[in-house]
């Protein structure tokens, strides 16, 4: 699949994901406040900054920042699915937040001045781009003299079960491809020598990576099963094409394979992990199902820019 297909593909699934993302907003805003917190600790946003939140789904991340950039601060959040920006836009209005915006932007091609921002928060964004060197590059773009960047992307699948087992599922089957190097996907940017490599020639100096563990909990092996199917992007959208037969089948060996990770208190899926670079810069995460990875921050201070 080529660039543009895939950015094609890539927002039909988001603008499909928007509903369950929408019924789930109280669950990622607990399940990963780990994460959150920590980007937020390595972004440290002070009263009156601006700050763009990019792929922002259901605004989690940057509903917290307007808290703390205050009322004379201003904090942009945007996604290029329209749904997942209107979704957000109206649990804005129920918390009643009054200094923040709603763009609908595509990362790789931000309709933005230039040096418009003191800080970028990305959870769970840049692995999933067709082009994160572009978005990079126009995070950095955006971004005022000394600003910061702090994201999160997922780790390898050895911590991230609750995403890696599925995902073998389905190519096993024969509905999914192998993950070919460097294509975009969930665990894309699980390598620290890429992650890095990518922040310099964007020219940010250099990210200060650390890993974050979360846990996706989920009542029964049923509800982590409708979270796949309502929620994770592209495997929600694979599976959803399956017939009802092939369905079952690979609902019957997915829940075999994550059932170690079941406990008496739920199905506990565990490793999650997310990681924080500081770039100002990234993170990364996993489900009790338990996922971790990569969180950092890079600070973006001209002087410190790579040409």
């Amino acid at each position: 699949m080529d660039a543009t297909e895939f950015r094609r593909a890539s927002h039909a699934v988001w603008e499909a994901m928007a509903p369950g993302w929408d019924d789930r907003h109280a669950y990622f805003e607990e399940t990963a406040r780990p994460v959150t917190e920590r980007m937020l600790e390595r972004l440290a946003p002070a009263q009156g900054d601006a700050i763009l939140e990019l792929a922002a789904g259901t605004g989690i991340t940057g509903f917290a920042a307007a808290e703390l950039v205050g009322p004379d601060g201003h904090v942009i959040v945007s996604d290029f699915s329209k749904a997942m920006v209107e979704t957000a836009e109206r649990r804005a209005v129920e918390l009643g937040l009054g200094n923040v915006e709603f763009r609908v932007l595509d990362a790789e091609q931000l309709d933005l001045p230039d040096e418009t921002v003191d800080g970028v928060l990305c959870r769970w964004g840049y692995m999933l781009m067709a082009d994160p060197a572009a978005a990079l590059a126009e995070t950095r773009r955006v971004l005022r003299h000394g600003g910061r960047l702090a994201c999160a992307v997922f780790g390898a699948p050895e911590k991230n079960p609750w995403v890696a087992l599925p995902s073998r599922v389905l190519q096993e089957r024969g509905h999914l491809p192998p993950p070919e190097e460097g294509a975009p996907g969930i665990l894309a940017l699980a390598d620290d020598v890429r992650l890095r490599g990518l922040f310099a020639g964007a020219g940010f100096s250099e990210p200060q990576i650390e890993e974050i563990a979360f846990t996706w909990r989920f009542a029964d092996l049923d509800g982590y099963w409708e979270f796949l199917t309502g929620a994770a992007g592209a495997i929600a959208m694979v599976i959803g094409r399956l017939d009802e037969e092939e369905r079952l089948r690979v609902r019957e060996q997915v829940v075999e394979r994550v059932a170690p990770f079941a406990g008496a208190g739920g199905s506990r899926c565990r490793p999650c992990r997310s990681s924080p670079r500081r770039r100002r810069a990234a993170a990364s995460a996993a489900p009790s199902l338990e996922t971790s990875r990569a969180h950092a921050r890079a600070p973006l201070d001209r002087s410190a820019l790579r040409a």
